[in-house]
């Protein structure tokens, strides 16, 4: 019996995951999908997102969440049971795609398709790292040179990388084909140096496609056959050797909640002011705007944030604003929560 071919999408917060997969889903060209979605975070954003993208090619019951922690940190507990209970259905799906936290590292994912009750029913058809080009082209990983040269100076054993820039490294490193999102936002010059910025951190013979809105071709991205958990060897981690140790320690989440937003401008403008005194990483979640029947959905990546509707408030859900928020260790949640409360509205009882 063939095993069933999966994806895994791997990307840094915001670099436009869940967009790729709603591209994947509403152009799936008759095969039937279903999706593995984790999040860093209680409230499950993303998969709230893809639902009803195409009922057809990937219905609800294909669409499991995976919410209690990095995907690469909970392998044993999570993952395999999810992916078990897929495989065992009597009609599984043509293709497994997976969506990690964007805090996650891909290499631990990808050894768990060595696991016997796995590795002869799946395979890991190719593992694509969606790259934030212009957060890139704004130093987002880079490390400050002249900073991290005062601080070897005074610690020789200090460890070089940041957690951001750790996380880039991981996620290119493990790439069979990285696609460089967002595109549209840096000039040809930029995109230039972002492109050799990328190519320096993948393996020899691993392509690069540019993408707007995560719009790239389903044929390119799926039918890659890597086999990737068969050649691991080429996959160079931080954690080789580590027993696949990795915590989220550098990290800090947690969710704004608010009731029905009167101002939409002054969210905004409040968020915005947060995140640059806060260096918050990432904002996302759904806004109960008063006066309208839609849902708000509201991404923000630094200093950038979006906003759209994108259906209806069903009857028996509560009209409520969630926001999960996302930054280094040290966040300081008192601080954001009080800045925020007069523009969050009051939470439902």
């Amino acid at each position: 019996m063939s095993k069933v071919p999966t994806t895994v999408i791997t990307g840094f917060l915001g670099a436009g995951k869940t967009t790729l997969i709603r591209h994947l889903l509403q152009n799936a060209k008759g095969r039937r999908l279903a999706l593995v979605i984790n999040e860093f975070g209680d409230v499950g954003v993303d998969s709230e997102l893809v639902k009803g993208c195409n009922d057809e090619a990937c219905p609800e019951d294909d669409i499991l969440e995976l919410a209690n922690g990095c995907i690469c940190c909970t392998v044993a507990d999570d993952f395999l049971p999810t992916m078990q209970k897929l495989l065992d259905r009597e009609t599984p799906p043509d293709h497994i795609i997976i969506e990690t936290s964007g805090l996650a590292l891909p290499k631990p994912l990808v050894k768990a398709f060595q696991w016997p009750d796995i590795r002869t029913r799946a395979t890991v058809d190719g593992v694509i790292a969606l790259i934030d080009a212009d957060a890139v082209a704004a130093g987002r990983f880079a490390t400050d040179e002249e900073a991290l040269a005062a601080a070897r100076a005074a610690d020789p054993n200090l460890d070089h990388d940041s957690p951001l820039e750790e996380l880039f490294e991981e996620q290119l490193g493990c790439a069979d084909m990285v696609v460089l999102n967002k595109t549209d936002l840096v000039d040809a010059a930029v995109l230039a140096e972002v492109e050799k910025t990328v190519a320096a951190e993948t393996r020899p013979g691993v392509k690069i496609v540019r993408a707007d809105h995560g719009a790239v071709d389903i044929a390119a991205l799926l039918g890659i056959v890597a086999a990737a958990e068969d050649d691991l060897d080429s996959r160079k981690s931080h954690i080789d050797g580590l027993d696949d140790d990795h915590d989220h320690d550098d990290f800090d989440t947690f969710i704004l909640n608010g009731g029905e937003v009167a101002d939409i401008d002054a969210l905004l403008v409040g968020l915005k002011e947060q995140i640059a005194a806060h260096d918050v990483l990432r904002v996302k979640g759904m806004v109960a705007l008063a006066g309208k029947p839609s849902r708000l959905v509201l991404q923000g990546v630094g200093p950038r944030i979006q906003h759209f509707f994108d259906r209806a408030w069903k009857a028996e859900e509560p009209r409520r604003t969630q926001l999960v928020v996302i930054g280094q260790k040290g966040l300081d949640r008192a601080a954001i929560e009080a800045a925020l409360a007069g523009v969050l509205g009051s939470v439902p009882a």
